[in-house]
């Protein structure tokens, strides 16, 4: 949208800034729909509200395009979460594109890849949050990792409530902090109370 959508988002950031305070860390998904001189203009836009970061400013492939931006801005860039398994995140690391990664525990190969991934980006010093879709696995794996390497759960309101809907006791923040069950597997129980009907499949 030009100059009217660099407007237009920062009443946004300005607004979303001034209504959460500065203590309050905001991170910017821009869901890989800006190119790079609009990320450049809104980056040096946004700086005096202190986004902690831009997240997938452009489409994943566009590798060099996320090592140019990060090149130009001084907001740190995350993506990431659209690669599926340790060589994709591992292209990205070599062209300094990003300097947090996201991949998704669902996407990017289950808990053990998830692991080779994130020892891969502290070779790199480069830290690893999630993307938040499964709170209960990713949490296990974070609580296995330093805070230098893993320092965030990203948990997402609106998936968690549908996610964790039939678990006994789904995992939720207090005081901004989850607590890792220490029960068998990942934790979860399921709350039979919650469903009408089930039924065993076979294979």
């Amino acid at each position: 949208d030009g100059k009217a959508g660099i407007e237009r988002n920062m009443r946004l950031v300005r607004t979303l800034r001034e209504s959460a305070g500065p203590d309050v860390d905001m991170m910017l998904d821009c869901w890989m729909s800006w190119d790079v001189p609009y990320t450049i203009q809104m980056a040096a836009r946004m700086e005096e509200f202190a986004p902690r970061w831009i997240e997938e400013p452009v489409l994943p492939d566009k590798i060099e395009q996320y090592a140019e931006i990060r090149r130009n801005v001084r907001i740190p860039i995350s993506g990431g979460e659209h690669e599926y398994t340790r060589w994709g995140l591992k292209a990205l690391m070599d062209a300094g594109a990003c300097d947090v990664y996201q991949p998704d525990i669902y996407w990017a190969g289950g808990i053990s890849e998830m692991q080779k991934i994130i020892a891969l980006a502290s070779a790199y010093d480069v830290p690893v949050i999630p993307h938040g879709h499964s709170t209960p696995a990713s949490a296990h794996v974070i609580a296995a990792w330093p805070e230098t390497t893993c320092p965030l759960l990203e948990y997402l309101l609106k998936w968690n409530e549908i996610h964790q809907h039939f678990l006994k006791t789904p995992l939720k923040p207090i005081n901004g902090v989850v607590t890792v069950p220490t029960t068998p597997g990942l934790g979860m129980e399921l709350d039979e109370d919650k469903m009408e009907s089930h039924e065993e499949v076979t294979f």
